[in-house]
């Protein structure tokens, strides 16, 4: 029998709410790098360079690639893609204590079982833009039994966060909504709906993050005068399985994840810097493995 995870705060927050927040988890100096890196991209992507966006319009994966002159961008897909110029910055963060600390903890897991999943970006869209009402691996249809079920599969197999570069308040979520099933008036709100009961505004200072279950009932609320570079990311715990995988996988990881290679996370850093190699890689791995015992996985949801 495993032992129980350590004491956490932020375990007990997300447990209780459904989200944490860690703020300044970045250093002034992380801070400026990583604004530069995603400048980078964001301007990448804007110019059709990149195909791996979000496109303004449509909600969930698979996103139109390349994303339309008129509608524009919300987010950059695969910050890690080898192919990526600045995959390392992005590699840095995702990996890093600082990071990975806060994510083990609410997992209450070590190195040994963390999984490679998501980093990507989510940016200012070029018209204001806002989410439907949603949860990340439930669908809107779902009757009570089966969303009662698929909130069961879900509590501490992954963590999910916004790393905010510029100050943030984009996400909206309902506290506690992660470990209950909708009320009547959640379940009818449509595409359109405006504030919930009981919502609240995240805020985000630069260098803040939230860290929050995907299941959280929330929505993303993104204004194209308001400058915006998010990083978008999330971590696994070993025994996932399928939800998991199809979280995950349906964002394309899987095309490219086997040809990441994390050596220069090691660089002149010395023994710090082959932890932190030895557990990328490890992470990458156990996605890959992941990858191949799951199959086609479809996607979570439509629109």
């Amino acid at each position: 029998m495993s032992k129980p995870p350590s004491p956490s705060p932020f375990r007990d927050d997300l447990a209780k709410t459904g989200f944490t927040i860690q703020r300044s988890l970045l250093t002034p100096s992380e801070l400026a790098t990583l604004r530069a890196a995603a400048s980078r991209t964001t301007a990448l992507a804007r110019a059709g360079a990149w195909p791996h966006v979000r496109t303004v319009g449509k909600q969930f994966p698979p996103w139109p690639s390349p994303a339309s002159a008129e509608d524009g961008i919300w987010g950059v897909q695969g910050l890690l893609h080898p192919s990526l110029p600045d995959a390392g910055v992005y590699a840095d963060a995702y990996f890093s204590d600082a990071v990975l600390g806060v994510a083990k903890q609410i997992l209450g897991c070590g190195d040994g079982d963390l999984v490679m999943e998501l980093c990507n970006l989510l940016v200012r869209p070029e018209q204001d833009f806002r989410l439907s009402w949603h949860r990340d691996d439930v669908p809107a249809e779902a009757g009570p039994e089966e969303e009662a079920r698929r909130l069961g599969q879900s509590t501490y197999w992954h963590t999910q966060w916004n790393l905010a570069l510029y100050a943030d308040a984009s996400l909206v979520v309902v506290p506690g909504s992660h470990a209950r099933v909708r009320t009547p008036a959640e379940r009818a709100a449509g595409p359109d709906a405006g504030d919930m009961p009981g919502q609240v505004v995240v805020e985000l200072q630069p260098g803040d993050a939230v860290f929050y279950d995907n299941n959280i009932l929330h929505r993303g609320v993104y204004s194209a005068g308001v400058e915006r570079m998010s990083l978008h990311g999330s971590v696994g715990r070993v025994g996932g399985g399928a939800f998991r995988a199809r979280n995950v996988l349906q964002h394309g990881v899987g095309e490219w994840v086997d040809r990441c290679d994390f050596s220069g996370l090691a660089e002149g850093r010395g023994e710090e810097g082959e932890r932190i190699r030895r557990r990328a890689e490890g992470m990458r791995d156990r996605l890959v493995k992941l990858g191949r015992e799951s199959g086609d996985v479809g996607y979570s949801l439509t629109g």
